[in-house]
């Protein structure tokens, strides 16, 4: 029978069930064996499965069968990622409760992942939104409140009016709300943070342990840390005295300040403009500002905008008074939210002074180029040299004077050598339903206190009115926010906030391990089997904030005594993008294709094959119809060779009787298994594949008449480690080609990895290509051990290249060994 589309869903099926039936992929710990924890970064389940997350798992799942065909015990679960936004705006605009629309997504989502194959623990599958999930989110939070980790302050948050309720970035349009559209203000808020910023050392030291993490992941969480040796400079406003600490890693360029910079937030503007005459037009660039994103306000790409407040500051070094501004590149978040502004070495401050008109100032002098003059300055000279205008300092190289510089300002008391951290402390206040809620009570006695671990968790309440407007639907559930004091018994109200879902998302691969436990946030002991994970795989979009996350909430377990390591993931693979035209697949864009529709026609198999093969994984994935027909037609080859050429036989052959086809059939099996090994190991899916791919054709190459048995046995070898090296790439086929083949094992994924011969890499012949005068003139089969003298015998007594000698003399006789001759005449 053809490898048809009946043919293929009668497998595929067929293999679904007897998995799930004899749950193959449930694993508990084994002292005895290895373990592998082989884990995807959970999806957020929007419903049926999309290109994304097939490249995503597929590519999990490939590594955790070969793992398990190694002998390992492997974990590999699959869970949801369930609370957040788009469920609660789901439910609004369909007028149902998040959690049916989310459960619903859910069974969609799961039939999707088993129609795939992918080899998950069901038995530890979660969601996010399940109670006996957030219930011990809230328990993780009332550790951290006890140990000064969990806080509340005054921030402030995009804040839509006619909505009132607050919003995230993303959904600022063209600063309105992206609902309604009324102008979004910014508004003080008391909100809940996480204290990140106590483990930023250990979060920037650890990541010297992370040798299996790509290096441009390193390198973004290390700028999201952002570690700054420098020194803290105090400036102080002219007239009033008033302090403006100003951090700069270039102390060395003090004397060439000439403008002070400060965050459009920093809280000391407000004093410095009321009462200016331009005090509206700043009002109104302040304004302007708060709409923008962070990121588009530092793009090196959009134009820096500024306001003079109209004040100026006294530089403690020269005692010069230089004008204070206000800018949108300058951040709240980065240092002390005020720069002092040096043009003539740093380029930002050089285009912003051209701009606007103010002063520059040399003050490191370029041995290449001396003498220049600031009207002569096309670009500000950022490099090294030797101070001038600089006082005391005049002369000194200006590394070496960033030192000295810093201990000048601490002896006289105008400043102090420091640290600064980009990294601040995290936000996880949510003004919405669908979270995880905030486990803390407001008692007028008490004061703020947390729900008693007995009472945990605390229930979203069901079936609530969710209208998007009004602020938190839960400020409206009197049954949810009246509540008495845990400690003194009077009345006392909810917190209404929830968490953030990246809350959510920082330690389910811990739950994995013990995803039944009622009495614990895991179990300790199965945690120290099965963690860390060896190996996650997930986007490049999740390189910082949960990743970052992750990480901290282990290190934070680790002081809770939980853990005896210091990182969850060993080992990180991020996968690109799938395109199609070039662009992201996206509903909006009408490019995207459906998983289910590929599968009803070349069946899962095929989709997994192509979906590896067509691009390494790290790469952007251009989908390709013809790709997927091309996997289909190979799988095809290996089902019609085991249907119509393998022929039971007894495999205990001698060696010694093999002539060399079938060496050299034997020596590519071996070639492939050490290839599809090799590269499996290192993520060459794509080249993986195409090994197989040149194996399986040695193998249709090879012909033999079916009464030869020794020819039929290594005939049916060869198949075989086809069979095997493809087991985890197409799992349903070849589950159902090895039974076929009549092999013990009740699955193919308890079948042994195959292992190499070195010395069966070893040809007996190989071909030797010969030239005279640096033309083609012969090729020569010889042992693969034969010296060069040998060679030469061989060569010059045969006829054919005799007659390009012309009974001329051998000047030189050069060997390239294993590849080429070249006779000089």
């Amino acid at each position: 029978m053809p490898y048809t589309t009946q043919e293929i869903q009668r497998i595929e099926a067929k293999w679904q069930k007897f998995w799930e039936g004899q749950k193959i992929f449930n694993v508990r710990p084994d002292p005895q064996r290895p373990k592998y924890y082989c884990l995807e970064m959970f999806p957020y389940p929007s419903g049926k499965i999309h290109m994304g997350h097939v490249r995503n798992y597929t590519i999990t799942d490939v590594i955790a069968r070969f793992k398990m065909m190694q002998g390992f015990n492997v974990i590999h679960p699959m869970g949801y990622d369930a609370f957040g936004q788009p469920a609660e705006n789901a439910a609004i605009k369909r007028k149902i409760d998040p959690a049916e629309w989310t459960y619903s997504c859910i069974d969609q989502m799961r039939q999707g992942l088993k129609r795939m194959g992918f080899s998950y623990d069901w038995d530890r599958e979660f969601a996010t939104c399940d109670k006996e999930y957030y219930k011990w989110n809230q328990w993780i939070f009332i550790k951290m409140f006890e140990r000064g980790l969990a806080y509340k302050k005054t921030s402030s948050v995009n804040w839509c009016p006619s909505c009132e309720t607050t919003l995230a970035n993303e959904e600022v349009i063209d600063g309105g709300c992206w609902r309604c559209h009324t102008p979004v203000v910014q508004k003080d808020l008391d909100q809940w943070y996480l204290k990140i910023t106590d483990y930023s050392e250990r979060l920037l030291e650890d990541l010297k342990q992370l040798k299996d993490w790509p290096s441009r992941v390193i390198a973004m969480q290390e700028n999201w840390i952002g570690k700054s040796c420098g020194v803290e400079i105090y400036f102080k406003v002219k007239d009033t005295g008033e302090p403006v600490p100003v951090f700069t890693t270039r102390a060395d360029t003090i004397f060439g300040a000439t403008y002070v910079v400060l965050a459009p937030e920093h809280p000391l503007v407000e004093k410095l403009i009321k009462g200016d005459k331009n005090e509206e037009a700043i009002r109104r660039f302040i304004k302007k500002v708060a709409n923008e994103s962070k990121s588009a306000r530092v793009s090196s790409d959009q134009k820096k905008e500024g306001m003079f407040t109209g004040r100026y500051a006294i530089n403690p070094a020269n005692h010069e008074a230089i004008p204070i501004w206000i800018a949108d590149y300058v951040l709240m978040e980065y240092g002390t939210g005020a720069i002092m502004a040096v043009p003539t070495h740093d380029q930002r401050d050089f285009l912003f002074a051209k701009e606007h008109k103010l002063p520059l100032k040399i003050v490191i002098e370029d041995a290449q180029h001396p003498g220049v003059n600031v009207e002569d300055m096309t670009e500000a000279f950022e490099g090294d040299g030797i101070l001038i205008h600089s006082a005391q300092f005049n002369g000194l190289n200006n590394r070496k004077a960033i030192e000295q510089i810093g201990k000048w300002f601490e002896e006289n008391g105008n400043g102090k050598v420091t640290v600064h951290w980009r990294l601040r402390d995290w936000l996880i206040s949510r003004q919405r339903y669908w979270g995880t809620p905030i486990p803390m009570i407001y008692c007028e006695s008490c004061g703020i206190v947390p729900a008693p671990e007995n009472q945990l968790p605390v229930e979203l309440p069901a079936k609530i009115d969710i209208t998007g407007e009004g602020g938190s639907p839960l400020k409206k559930c009197k049954e949810f926010v009246n509540v008495s004091c845990p400690l003194c018994g009077k009345a006392a109200v909810r917190e209404t906030d929830t968490m953030a879902t990246f809350f959510d998302s920082s330690w389910y691969y811990l739950r994995y391990c013990s995803p039944k436990d009622a009495a614990q946030v895991f179990d300790k002991k199965e945690a120290g089997y099965w963690m860390p994970v060896d190996q996650y795989v997930g986007g490049i979009e999740h390189a910082i904030l949960h990743l970052l996350y992750s990480r901290f909430f282990t290190k934070f377990f680790k002081d809770l005594g939980l853990v005896n390591f210091d990182e969850p993931f060993i080992r990180l693979l991020t996968q690109g993008m799938v395109l199609k035209d070039g662009e992201v697949m996206s509903k909006s864009k009408g490019n995207t294709v459906d998983p289910d529709e590929v599968i009803a026609r070349y069946g899962a198999d095929s989709l997994r094959l192509c979906i590896l093969f067509t691009a390494p994984p790290e790469d952007q994935l251009e989908w390709n119809d013809g790709a997927v027909d091309g996997a289909w037609k190979f799988l095809s080859r290996i089902f019609s060779a085991v249907e119509r050429r393998y022929r039971t036989v007894d495999e205990m052959v001698d060696r010694a009787q093999f002539d060399d086809e079938d060496k050299a059939l034997e020596r590519e099996c071996h070639m492939a298994i050490k290839k599809v090994t090799e590269d499996l190991t290192n993520y060459k899916f794509n080249t993986a594949i195409s090994g197989l791919m040149v194996l399986m054709n040695s193998v249709d190459k090879y012909q033999f008449k079916q009464e030869n048995a020794l020819k039929q046995a290594v005939y049916n070898r060869a198949l075989r480690t086809v069979i095997l090296l493809l087991a985890p790439f197409t799992p349903h086929l070849c589950e159902e080609l090895w039974y076929q083949i009549g092999s013990k094992e009740t699955s193919i994924i308890k079948a042994s990895w195959p292992t190499y011969d070195e010395k069966a890499l070893v040809q007996d012949i190989i071909s030797v290509v010969v030239q005279v005068n640096g033309r083609l003139r012969g090729k020569f089969d010889v042992p693969t051990h034969s010296s060069e003298e040998d060679l030469k015998k061989i060569v010059l007594a045969d006829e054919g290249i005799q007659k390009w000698l012309s009974d001329k003399p051998v000047k030189r006789f050069i060997y390239l060994p294993g590849k080429l001759v070249n006779i000089v005449v």
